[in-house]
C-alpha cells in the first residue's frame, strides 16, 4: 500500500525564503471527511488530482492518488463549496530532505505550515532554524479543522456587524 510518512511543523520566521529553489500554487476541495478517512481534490501546474487518505497511524498514513481530467475536478470543486482553499508550496532544500513551505491564502491567510516527507518513522529530522513546534497529528492543524475554525470565525464577526449596524 502507497504510505505516506510526514512531519508538520509551524513556521517561526520567513527565513526559509531566501532557501526555497521553486513554488507552485495549489488549491485543494475537501470532497468528504469521515472516521479519519478524507477525499480531496486538488488542482495545482498541470495536473488535477483525487486523493483518498486514510487516518494516521503514528506518522503514516495510507494514501492514494491519482490524475482526473481537469474538467472533472472543476465539477468535483463544484461541489465542495466552503471547504476550497488555496496556498503557494514553497520547496525549500534541507539536511533531511525537501522541506514543503504552504502559505495560505483567502480564509486560511497568515497560516504557514512546513512539512517533511519520510522514508521511515524512524528517520532523523534535522530542524532548520525557522521551524517552530511540531503539530503532526494535532487535530488543530488539520487543514479540514483550519478552514472549519476560520470560516466559524468569519461567520461570527459577519454577524457581530449586522447586529452592531443594526436593522
Amino acid at each position: 500500500m502507497p504510505l505516506e510518512i510526514e512531519r508538520k511543523f509551524l513556521v517561526r520566521t520567513d527565513s526559509w525564503r531566501d532557501q526555497a529553489t521553486h513554488n507552485e500554487h495549489l488549491r485543494d476541495g475537501l470532497v468528504a471527511r469521515q472516521d479519519g478517512l478524507k477525499v480531496r481534490v486538488r488542482c495545482y501546474g498541470n495536473r488535477t488530482t483525487l486523493c483518498v487518505k486514510s487516518g494516521r497511524r503514528g506518522l503514516s498514513r495510507e494514501e492514494f492518488e491519482y490524475d482526473i481530467p481537469r474538467d472533472h475536478a472543476e465539477a468535483i470543486f463544484a461541489h465542495c463549496e466552503g471547504r476550497i482553499m488555496e496556498k503557494t508550496r514553497h520547496y525549500v532544500p534541507g539536511e533531511s530532505g525537501i522541506w514543503e513551505v504552504d502559505v495560505y491564502h483567502g480564509e486560511l491567510e497568515g497560516i504557514v505550515i512546513a512539512e517533511i516527507e519520510l522514508a521511515s518513522e524512524t528517520a532523523v529530522v534535522t530542524l532548520p532554524d525557522w521551524v517552530g513546534d511540531e503539530v503532526t497529528g494535532d487535530p488543530r492543524y488539520s487543514k479540514a479543522n483550519l478552514l472549519s475554525e476560520r470560516l466559524r470565525a468569519a461567520k461570527v464577526r459577519e454577524l457581530r456587524r449586522a447586529c452592531l449596524a443594526g436593522p
